[in-house]
């Protein structure tokens, strides 16, 4: 069971992220796309966060976020966004979908270690 998803076709990016969120005593979890994202928030009612890339291939993240809200009907997982997208349009779009943050490339886990522990927390 674990309490972070990290969702991103780069292995280096999900290493990096899951690593430095083990190191940090949380239980994480890894997909490569939003399909594979999808599924596996499925199977794991105990996540309380998704962290996920925008841009990928199968199923981008915006609309993994969409369907997670929708054919899921989870409105209670946070999610945050960690990419290198700064459009406001996408920006809205994941609002809209309920994103509660949007990290900007390179992941900084000093800098996010606050808001991502508070996200699980809640």
């Amino acid at each position: 069971m674990a309490q972070i998803l990290v969702v991103d076709d780069s292995a280096a990016i999900r290493n990096e992220v899951a690593s430095f969120l083990k190191n940090n005593g949380f239980s994480v979890q890894t997909a490569d796309d939003g399909k594979d994202g999808l599924s596996k928030l499925k199977m794991d009612s105990a996540v309380k966060l998704v962290i996920s890339d925008v841009n990928m291939p199968n199923m981008d993240g915006l609309t993994m976020v969409e369907k997670i809200r929708s054919e899921l009907g989870n409105q209670t997982v946070n999610i945050i966004m960690l990419t290198t997208e700064n459009d406001p349009n996408m920006k809205s779009r994941g609002k809209a979908a309920g994103v509660k943050g949007w990290i900007v490339k390179p992941f900084n886990g000093a800098s996010a270690l606050g808001a991502i522990q508070k996200l699980v927390a809640g």
